[in-house]
């Protein structure tokens, strides 16, 4: 059965990937003047989004589930990542040193360990670790079923004492090594109950509420938490690093960067009709995902090129071989980030689409 997407969540996933792409071009033109860092939110964005669309039916089904889970998160994600180890070995034999090359290791575990094995795919980090947050999802749910305890508040209680715990032993300097992608499902699984419990239960109350005090109530909010915090309330999901002060806080702010963000979502999906640019890139998030780090590889390239015949300036060599976060800065302003974000999106939308008929001739 396919998914019918309201136009709000379509619109809150475009904004998301396209806050991905911009944290990684290490730009903030969105980040509402330092009130919403994309690194307090962002990727908590898409687990939320996966726990509103979970269906209590999927629990009656869960062997076709998982299996449709896979075909639709693990399959691609592998076909990309042959291409991306591929395309990393014979870059590495043309003297860049970005990511590793090609291995049974890199291929089939380093995936659900990190993510990061081939650079040049590191965003897509996201996609197994989705798949094992939904598959723990589903059986967790059936055992709480048949315990009499099945109830989206008792769901999300649990999963936020688990979270919480997880960040305060992350703080110790206890979630390293393995123990760090553990970590990392239990930081993001409260997000994913978080979806649910908010469709289910609270929807309905909030949307009631007027736009004003919406947004005045969770921007007073955010507002007191970054004053306590000095704004240091970045974190890293991946990694389940960086929570400088208590074991609420990141989730406090990841909750009021999504609340803010679907309030937008609501206002600008009464004002975009379906089709248009904001539609496209919700629909296309995958894509982006997967390949806006390569579309800013070729953009360095083709910086590249121009330098060596002198028609661009302290553009940095060693950099571009060496490391995929390099971003040159045309005449060093910042309004050059622009062309990271925009060329990221529009590449990896261009290169979907071209995949896409490949493989509908294969």
């Amino acid at each position: 059965m396919e998914k019918k997407i309201e136009p709000s969540v379509r619109i809150l996933s475009a904004l998301a990937i396209i806050f991905v792409v911009a944290g990684h071009a290490d730009f903030g033109v969105f980040d509402v003047a330092g009130m919403f860092p994309y690194y307090s939110f962002h990727v908590g964005v898409f687990v939320f989004i996966s726990g509103y669309f979970y269906r209590e039916e999927n629990e009656l089904q869960m062997i076709a589930y998982i299996k449709r889970k896979a075909m639709h998160l693990l399959l691609p994600y592998y076909l990309w990542n042959l291409f991306y180890g591929v395309l990393t070995t014979v870059l590495r034999g043309a003297g860049f040193s970005i990511g590793s090359p090609i291995s049974l290791y890199n291929f089939f575990l380093e995936p659900f360990l990190g993510g990061h094995q081939y650079g040049l795919n590191f965003a897509a980090w996201f996609v197994p670790v989705l798949f094992l947050l939904e598959l723990i999802n589903v059986l967790g749910r059936k055992i709480l079923g048949w315990l009499g305890l099945k109830k989206e508040g008792i769901i999300f209680v649990l999963s936020l004492v688990a979270g919480m715990i997880t960040v305060v032993l992350s703080q110790r300097g206890s979630v390293w090594g393995y123990y760090r992608h553990i970590g990392c499902l239990l930081f993001l699984f409260p997000v994913l109950q978080a979806g649910s419990f908010y469709k289910n239960v609270l929807k309905e109350k909030i949307e009631n509420i007027s736009y004003g005090y919406y947004f005045l109530i969770i921007c007073s909010i955010q507002f007191i938490v970054l004053l306590a915090t000095g704004g240091r309330v970045a974190y890293s999901s991946v990694w389940c690093s960086g929570f400088l002060y208590g074991p609420l806080v990141p989730y406090i702010t990841t909750f009021l960067g999504i609340g803010f963000w679907l309030g937008i979502s609501r206002i600008l999906a009464e004002n975009f009709k379906k089709g248009t640019w904001l539609y496209l890139i919700g629909e296309h998030s995958f894509d982006i995902m997967m390949h806006h780090v390569l579309g800013f590889f070729i953009l360095n390239t083709i910086f590249y090129g121009t330098a060596c015949l002198g028609l661009v300036e302290n553009f940095l060599a060693e950099s571009y071989f060496t490391t995929y976060e390099y971003r040159y800065l045309l005449k060093g302003m910042e309004m050059g980030k622009w062309l990271y974000l925009i060329f990221g999106i529009i590449f990896s939308l261009f290169f979907g689409r071209i995949s896409r008929k490949i493989k509908g001739i294969l």
